[in-house]
């Protein structure tokens, strides 16, 4: 089963705690991703270290504590806060989110520490392949049904065409396998499995009647 997929974390691997001197446990992180101050001018940045609450960011400019930043995180999708202190090459950000949205980042990092325990790269522990039939049906969280085509799949995930993109961190249903979404992509998004699958039957289940 995929590390940080599973509804129990694997013996020793990292979790977060919601309560630790800062509100919540800081973990290593980097993420690249762009970022918008309130002149709404647009930078590159790095994500440094992050927590449900907040996150230190490597910038090309400094806001003023205080400022709004908007900023578009790969794996994370839109985050939003205000800067709280400014750091060397850099500042913080007190994250001002949702309690859903900030459950979806504490998943995330969970996620990542745990593929990073384990040295797992993302997405290639497993020989990517085109499946024969590449169109499918995903099923979002609200119960809605999409028509997509698979880029191409492995054991443990796929990366799918489609212009509906659920948040990262959704749980949806791609043919009759419940996925992850992991990040978004160009043209779509990329997903991982509950749990691994044989060959044969990701191709049985992976595409619907429908579709087949």
């Amino acid at each position: 089963m995929s590390a940080g997929l599973a509804t129990a974390a694997p013996e020793g691997s990292k979790s977060l705690q919601v309560t630790d001197r800062r509100r919540h446990q800081r973990v290593q992180v980097n993420i690249l991703g762009r970022f918008m101050l309130e002149d709404r001018r647009e930078y590159p940045c790095q994500v440094i270290d992050m927590s449900p609450g907040g996150m230190a960011m490597i910038t090309p400019v400094s806001g003023k504590v205080g400022e709004r930043v908007v900023a578009y995180l790969d794996h994370l999708s839109r985050v939003e806060g205000r800067i709280s202190r400014l750091i060397d090459g850099g500042f913080a950000v007190e994250l001002r989110n949702t309690v859903r949205k900030r459950d979806k980042i504490a998943n995330v990092l969970t996620w990542l520490a745990n593929r990073d325990e384990l040295n797992l790269p993302e997405d290639r522990r497993h020989d990517r392949f085109v499946p024969k039939n590449q169109m499918t049906k995903m099923i979002l969280p609200d119960g809605t049904e999409h028509v997509c085509r698979i880029f191409d799949v492995s054991l443990s995930g796929a990366a799918i065409a489609t212009d509906v993109l659920p948040e990262m961190g959704d749980q949806i249903t791609l043919g009759k396998m419940r996925a992850r979404v992991v990040r978004q992509i160009e043209g779509g998004i990329a997903v991982e499995f509950a749990a691994v699958q044989s060959r044969e039957l990701l191709e049985h289940h992976i595409t619907t009647p429908e579709s087949q």
